[in-house]
């Protein structure tokens, strides 16, 4: 692999322009083409970053043999289509979570990643902030010891990505809220637990802020469905048991009357040494003074706080990345369900 990885980025809406200023701050990235279907946002996005090449049609630039490597920002319906088709053209590929809207779409693009022999990897960012990755390092000491419960949540107050986007349909995103923002901080509190075997979820969604028309904020730059369509979960919390013993408790909301004066998003750890709790990153323990609270900090992280960075990086250097194949595909089974579960009302066991 040449110093340099060649990238086209697939979608240049809010996430893809993302991940151009990603590629275009390293020096190991070359970005060298888009795929965009909006004329008017191609030729913004190619002025801006000097894209010498641009494409109506992703196969298009899928079918360039100067490309080594592409990212895909489009909605989530989309992923496993291109996904595959990027694969199947031997690009190595980081798709923005989710991987795809279903647990059988995911297994068969990573089956596809495995037969190409080309990297595939799905941009968990909460997995690269540098307070995940301090709380990595202080678990992985053994510092906190056995962690048997944990929560993770994102509750925005007004957070709905706005309405009538591809984000509030079902057929486009696949799910609301806890598909979205949720999904981002159970990763990353699986990550840290590093266990994904999640046997039973018992779940519940609610709507109470979209289908009214309230709670959006202005973000994105997709089409609004004239009808503003609404017919996603907009609050949502779970259950699950692991085969371990371990509870976790996910929560998420896009909108939401919660207090002003408590994180929006974080996680909490229950160790048997010590608990933790990020955002930002904090232990807790009893100290030779009492109960104490520990701010952490550490002079150098193992990992890039940027998951472009880190991909690039890892297919230039012929590395697994941080995140595995594996653990996509157990997150993505979890997630379907917890749709499942809140869907029937009844616990789902998961194989």
């Amino acid at each position: 692999m040449a110093d340099k990885l060649r990238c086209g980025v697939i979608g240049t809406g809010a996430i893809g322009i993302g991940h151009l200023l990603s590629l275009t701050s390293f020096p190991r990235a070359a970005a060298v083409a888009i795929a965009e279907t909006h004329a008017q946002r191609a030729k913004e996005t190619t002025e801006r970053f000097k894209i010498p090449r641009s494409y109506n049609d992703y196969r298009e630039l899928l079918d360039q043999p100067d490309i080594d490597a592409v990212t895909i920002a489009t909605p989530n319906y989309l992923h496993a289509e291109m996904a595959i088709e990027a694969l199947k053209a031997r690009k190595h590929v980081l798709v923005e979570k989710p991987l795809a809207t279903s647990a059988k779409d995911a297994a068969r693009i990573i089956d596809v990643a495995k037969k190409a022999k080309r990297t595939l990897m799905v941009a968990q960012n909460f997995r690269f902030n540098r307070y995940t990755q301090m709380a990595k390092m202080i678990i992985d000491k053994g510092e906190v010891g056995e962690i048997y419960h944990a929560r993770c949540f994102w509750l925005r107050r007004n957070g709905i990505p706005r309405i009538g986007s591809w984000f509030t349909q079902k057929k486009l995103a696949g799910g609301g809220c806890i598909l979205d923002i949720g999904s981002h901080l159970l990763d990353a509190c699986l990550h840290l637990m590093s266990d994904f075997e999640v046997v039973s979820a018992s779940a519940q969604t609610h709507a109470k802020f979209g289908p009214r028309g309230l709670g959006e904020m202005d973000w994105g730059k997709g089409d609004i469905d004239p009808q503003k369509t609404f017919d996603v979960d907009d609050q949502g919390a779970a259950l699950l048991r692991l085969k371990s013993g371990r509870s976790v408790i996910p929560e998420a909301s896009w909108a939401a009357y919660v207090p002003s004066d408590t994180r929006e998003y974080g996680i909490d750890l229950f160790g048997a040494n010590a608990g933790l709790s990020l955002y930002p990153a904090r232990m807790f323990r009893n100290g030779p003074n009492g109960y104490e609270t520990i701010h952490l900090n550490v002079p150098k992280l193992p990992h890039s706080e940027d998951r472009i960075h880190h991909f690039v990086s890892s297919v230039i250097e012929g590395k697994k990345p941080l995140v595995s194949l594996d653990e996509s595909l157990q997150l993505q089974t979890i997630l379907d369900a917890i749709y499942a579960s809140a869907s029937t009302g009844k616990e789902v066991r998961l194989k």
